[in-house]
């Protein structure tokens, strides 16, 4: 099965970076190097406490824009304690929650969100794999984090970066969705204005520019939709994680060189990402 994407993934993909904030203070950078699970499918799973409970078996979906549990384990941590059940709650959706704190391994983000419900992917997932599964580990988690991931230990790395998302990321987004590209954008810093994708069975160096933000730090920079992405700032782009990390090394406002191949030929750019939300 491919990695799923949940509640418009793709326009999380507008921006590629998961960067360090440059107005936030700089962080007590308390690394923690967390083991994951390949499943079968291809996805990584990891076992996640909620409000100190747990640990639950969760996705760590790095192109999901929000955090997702099901009902069971939002109710085995007290996240609807209060919370009236809506008129029409399809899939058992019951909105978005606080999480006073997510643990996944040593890494620890405090009050973030999530939406709660029983999404049929994630149910037939688990019913495929045998194996319980409890939601999605999204964007209001990873991005407050520098990842390295290690296939071959089946660990990654998670530094605090200092970023904080948006209170409301359902509402930011949806804002962002509704304005339209030349609003602000549900990101954090180092906005680059690209959307890239690399294809399940691509094996090819680099991942393909789908999309360009006209006016956005790609489109000033002379990058085109339909090149082929090889190196960010030297560091090689050959998978969408590859991307996350070399992207998540760049400060806002920093100019770095960007590889791309454009038909038979090879051509550097001069990138300026711009800041973030």
């Amino acid at each position: 099965m491919n990695r799923i994407l949940i509640l418009a993934g793709v326009m999380l993909l507008a921006l590629v970076a998961v960067g360090r904030a440059e107005d936030s203070p700089e962080p007590k950078k308390k690394t923690a190097v967390v083991p994951f699970e390949l499943l079968k499918s291809g996805h990584m799973a990891v076992n996640v406490k909620v409000n100190g409970k747990g640990p639950f078996k969760l996705i760590f979906d790095t192109g999901a824009p929000m955090t997702l549990v099901n009902n069971k384990l939002a109710k085995e941590a007290g996240l609807l304690e209060g919370q009236e059940k809506p008129l029409f709650a399809l899939f058992g959706a019951m909105g978005e929650a606080k999480i006073k704190e997510l643990e996944v391994g040593g890494a620890t983000a405090k009050d973030t969100s999530a939406v709660v419900m029983d999404h049929p992917t994630v149910e037939a997932l688990a019913q495929g794999l045998k194996t319980p599964i409890y939601g999605l580990v999204g964007f209001p988690f990873f991005a407050q984090f520098r990842m390295t991931l290690d296939y071959k230990a089946k660990t990654m790395t998670l530094t605090p970066n200092g970023f904080k998302p948006p209170a409301n990321s359902m509402e930011a987004m949806a804002e962002a969705i509704i304005a339209g590209p030349k609003a602000r954008t549900l990101a954090p810093s180092g906005q680059w204005g690209i959307v890239c994708t690399k294809e399940q069975g691509d094996e090819e160096d680099g991942v393909d520019i789908k999309g360009v933000t006209p006016g956005g730090a790609a489109d000033k920079a002379g990058l085109k939709r339909g090149d082929r992405l090889l190196t960010l700032d030297g560091r090689w782009t050959d998978s969408m994680p590859d991307l996350y990390e070399a992207a998540g090394y760049v400060k806002a406002g920093r100019t770095v060189k960007v590889k791309v191949k454009r038909g038979d030929k090879e051509m550097e750019f001069k990138v300026t990402p711009a800041k973030g939300m």
